[in-house]
């Protein structure tokens, strides 16, 4: 296997490990709620005080990986959160759990932009996206194990121990990332004499220029990054709902047991592993077949979240919980497809020098989803006591992000002209 498929692997970890820590408060939370006097309006807020660090974090680590390179500030990150998950371990109060959410959640934001840069660094553009899937996979891994480890854990010593647990794995994450990992395969002592790749790969994709040639601000004025944000919304807000109050519902409103739900749960998230897996790999056969990127990105992100939106509708006014799971499930596998896209389209657009600013603030704007989906629908829990409405919000957030992708997503006249300089864009057909 060559080093570079490495790399994705620890990116991999990384991933589920971000995952394990953050489903691991939504799996414990009936028990949290219980011991810290917590309703679920509360709930909400707890919840939501994760993406209020994330959110802002998404940009400032990718203009940090822009600047100072992925590897170290992914050492910083993860460093950092895995420092705090651990810390939720002594919240006694309300107002403590705020705190150490907000910042475990800043320790979370730049994971994203740096690992779309890092692969970047070391593939070549027509193996970008399916390495950036393969790498997002292990999100939807760490979800689904969250269920059994933490339940479990739970039950038998406690919802304070899962915490403590998941922060060791993450440092030892972080220990070996800081000796195996480089910025780039050419300065990496465990591929000495290999073709350097990262050389290759922006060879291959005309920006081998090292000093960017547009502004941040230029790139952000593209209507078709800002559409990308809101489709990409569209898939948060969807993926927050399910990630925070999913497995409060199945014990709220369908009455399982907590060995019950941590089983359950597990069900959409293996769905949802394997479409991250298949998004990328699929818009790089579609590109492939249609030499034209632009589309291949368009048709799994519209089709992705058209098919999640509508089932997570459904699943709201599901009769059973085996038809609710069912549902949940095929809307995480194909909201997941997506995954993947939203970062091929900065891949494919974007100059590598601002890469990690553009895709850090496309991943602001979507996960303030974040901050709104878990608030929302407590306080929609709380007035109707039901989750119907919650559901019905989730899909129509989604079906507008398809539509924006649908009308908006086009190559304008100045992408075309900077095409023509080749600055900026991966191929004749990026956009």
């Amino acid at each position: 296997m060559k080093y570079r498929w490495f790399i994705v692997f620890m990116l991999f970890l990384a991933c589920a490990i971000s995952y394990l820590d953050r489903a691991a408060l939504s799996v414990a939370a009936p028990l949290i709620a219980k011991d810290l006097q917590l309703d679920a309006a509360h709930l909400g807020v707890v919840f939501s005080a994760f993406f209020v660090g994330y959110s802002l974090f998404c940009f400032v680590g990718g203009y940090a990986a822009d600047r100072f390179g992925p590897k170290r500030v992914l050492i910083v990150a993860i460093g950092l959160w895995s420092i705090f998950c651990g810390l939720t371990a002594t919240a006694a109060s309300l107002a403590g759990l705020l705190v150490i959410r907000v910042i475990f959640g800043a320790g979370e934001g730049p994971l994203a932009t740096c690992t779309n840069k890092m692969i970047s660094n070391w593939f070549e553009r027509k193996e970008q996206t399916t390495a950036v899937g393969f790498a997002n996979s292990g999100l939807q891994l760490g979800a689904a194990l969250a269920g059994p480890i933490v339940g479990l854990m739970a039950l038998h010593w406690g919802w304070r121990i899962p915490f403590i647990v998941i922060g060791v794995v993450g440092l030892l994450w972080v220990m070996m990332w800081s000796v195996l990992s480089t910025d780039h395969p050419e300065h990496n002592r465990w591929v000495r004499g290999t073709v350097p790749l990262a050389s290759a790969a922006r060879e291959d994709q005309g920006k081998a220029a090292v000093k960017p040639q547009m502004s941040l601000g230029a790139y952000l004025k593209r209507p078709t990054i800002w559409a990308t944000s809101l489709a990409y919304f569209g898939y948060a807000y969807i993926l927050y709902f399910f990630l925070s109050w999913f497995p409060s519902y199945l014990m709220m409103e369908r009455h399982l047991s907590l060995s019950s739900m941590s089983i359950v749960n597990v069900i959409p998230w293996l769905l949802g592993f394997v479409g991250i897996a298949l998004g990328g790999f699929t818009s790089d056969v579609i590109y492939r077949w249609t030499g034209n990127a632009l589309k291949s990105r368009k048709i799994v992100i519209v089709g992705g979240l058209l098919v999640a939106a509508a089932c997570v509708a459904c699943a709201g006014t599901a009769s059973s919980v085996g038809a609710a799971v069912a549902l949940m499930g095929i809307t995480v596998f194909f909201m997941n497809l997506t995954l993947s896209v939203y970062w091929a389209i900065i891949l494919d657009t974007v100059e590598p020098a601002r890469m990690g600013g553009v895709g850090g603030f496309m991943h602001l704007l979507a996960n303030t989803a974040g901050i709104l989906a878990p608030i929302l629908t407590g306080v929609l829990v709380q007035w109707t006591h039901v989750f119907t409405s919650a559901f019905l919000l989730s899909g129509g957030v989604a079906l507008a992000g398809a539509i924006a992708v649908a009308v908006f997503v086009n190559p304008p006249r100045a992408d075309v002209e900077t095409r023509s300089q080749g600055v900026g864009l991966g191929s004749p057909q990026a956009e």
